[in-house]
């Protein structure tokens, strides 16, 4: 009788600390879920007031088809209209070149890491990436102000640019290709080697089509990464109002360069086009982050 007894208050406590142990789980969840909530709305507070006002002080020029298909020639900072097909086809072409140079090394460099990793050659360049990673804008463009201008003698150029923008490019190509190629299965290279396959044509065959869209992911990433830069666009190129797709002399306009030269003018059509510019250089990229969502989303549905 006094075992039948006993027993429940044996049982009890236990069942009470089991009950305060899940009380303080939950209670520790949603703290740290409104945590989070608070963080992300704190966060998303300064992006949309920014984008709020980059709209509604900028949209009224881009409906005009003249915006997006006339320079800025012979368009004083006191004169209406004009249009940004200059700058837009600069930061194209600066774009354009940066990703030629940009891209082989990258994927280059994350199939050394991922495929050869064991070397000392991997070791240095991860090294180097890494450093890469942190460096910034105004760095590589000083640092290319003095290896291409001041020692090699060449004048500053698009094509200078380029060179800077790859040394912030390259980082984020080689991560995001590295990430890539880490996820396709062993079993992919196994049986390619089992199958008397050579490594490099494994590699060329096998692993990069199936990281094929994961790669191209990372590298529209890394251009919407470096399209908005200014620091190397003041340092190695001159503005021009006029269309210019020679990237080896002359000067060149960007987005980011018309901006910086109509903000310095205070009349109303001036910082009208600033605004304008701004908003067209966020649709940009914003065109290049959507196309790289887009394509590991429909990367991951096929697979």
């Amino acid at each position: 009788m006094s075992v039948v007894d006993t027993a429940p208050e044996r049982e009890l406590p236990a069942a009470l600390e089991d009950s305060r142990g899940r009380g303080g789980r939950v209670v520790r969840n949603t703290v740290a879920t409104v945590v989070m909530v608070l963080a992300f709305v704190i966060a998303l507070i300064p992006l949309v007031w920014i984008l709020a006002t980059v709209i509604q002080k900028g949209a009224a020029l881009l409906p005009d088809p003249s915006w997006w298909l006339n320079s800025q020639r012979g368009i004083t900072p006191r004169i209406e209209g004009g249009g940004a097909y200059h700058a837009i086809l600069g930061t194209l072409l600066q774009a354009l070149a940066t990703a030629v140079i940009a891209v082989p090394l990258g994927i280059m460099a994350a199939i050394l890491l991922v495929e050869y990793g064991a070397s000392r050659i991997a070791r240095v360049v991860s090294f180097t990436v890494d450093i890469l990673s942190g460096l910034p804008s105004i760095v590589a463009a000083l640092f290319i102000y003095a290896f291409w201008v001041t020692t090699l003698g060449f004048a500053r150029s698009g094509f200078a640019v380029s060179l800077a923008l790859v040394l912030l490019m390259v980082p984020v190509v080689v991560r995001s290709t590295e990430e890539m190629l880490k996820l396709v299965p062993m079993e992919l290279r196994e049986a390619s080697y089992a199958l008397g396959v050579p490594k490099w044509k494994t590699i060329v065959r096998i692993v990069l089509p199936t990281a094929f869209s994961g790669i191209v992911t990372g590298v529209l990433l890394g251009l919407a990464r470096v399209m908005g830069e200014t620091a190397p666009l003041l340092i190695l190129v001159g503005y021009s109002q006029s269309i210019n797709t020679n990237l080896f002399s002359g000067n060149m306009a960007a987005l980011p360069l018309m901006i910086n030269n109509d903000r310095q003018q205070a009349l109303a059509p001036a910082v009208e086009r600033v605004w304008a510019a701004a908003l067209t250089l966020v649709l940009i990229v914003l065109v290049l982050n959507i196309a790289g969502r887009a394509i590991a989303r429909f990367s991951r549905l096929e697979k």
